[in-house]
């Protein structure tokens, strides 16, 4: 079973990671760490380096797609065709078609979330519903038949051991969490907005604002809104 996890520059190291730790404990786990050419990529903090090890042309098949958010690189990413190409080739015959935070975006970037219910970080719910997606606020995890969506950073834990339990069953599933003890006992109740106070919520929507500004999002944009517009008037026309 080949699961290819996608990563880019500016990658959240934890909605790829996090993942990576559950499923590879999988029966016949095969993960690839995906980009457009195998070498080191750093992560969002600048600091933290992973590895692509393989392709996309080496990948044209994988079994299980994730792919990850990020701060400063959703909005590159999702302009990016080389990716969304990819993910349209590959969707046509993956068992499942994953995403951790902003990685919905970069999904539905690719037209695979079209009138799907979806999730993404809190933050950025009005932006999946403008790319079409049926966005599910208060859900962590949102499935739609073989595509399912995760919210925030922390939730690709709870994604992957959900897929382990639908791919494996009840017990390896319980296997895994138990080996890689997930047993979340916070210190702290604010991880989500509706738990947060007024300051607590200001503060951290200032923060992702502040990664996400910047150059190559720019550039971006006017690519996102021009493919988003031709991708609805194709399918009105084939609506007629």
């Amino acid at each position: 079973m080949q699961i290819a996890i996608v990563l880019y520059p500016g990658v959240t190291a934890l909605d790829a990671v996090g993942p990576y730790e559950v499923l590879r404990l999988l029966p016949d786990a095969e993960v690839r760490f995906v980009g457009e050419e195998p070498g080191p990529v750093l992560a969002d903090s600048g600091v933290l380096c992973l590895g692509i090890t393989h392709s996309y042309a080496e990948t044209p098949e994988p079994d299980i797609v994730l792919v990850p958010g990020s701060g400063p690189r959703t909005a590159t990413m999702m302009a990016d065709k080389q990716l969304t190409d990819w993910l349209r080739k590959v969707h046509a015959t993956t068992s499942w078609t994953t995403s951790v935070c902003t990685g919905s975006m970069i999904l539905a970037a690719a037209g695979i979330l079209d009138g799907l219910p979806a999730t993404t970080h809190w933050l950025v719910q009005p932006g999946l519903a403008a790319m079409g997606a049926e966005a599910r606020r208060g859900e962590r995890i949102v499935h739609a038949g073989k595509v399912v969506t995760a919210a925030g950073v922390s939730a690709g834990i709870d994604l992957a051991l959900w897929l382990a339990g639908e791919i494996a069953g009840r017990e390896r599933a319980e296997i895994i969490q138990l080996f890689v003890e997930y047993d979340p006992q916070p210190p702290f109740d604010a991880g989500h907005p509706s738990k947060a106070s007024k300051a607590v919520l200001d503060n951290a929507a200032a923060l992702v604002r502040k990664g996400a500004i910047n150059r190559s999002e720019m550039r971006a944009i006017p690519t996102i809104a021009w493919q988003r517009t031709l991708a609805v008037v194709r399918r009105r026309r084939k609506a007629r």
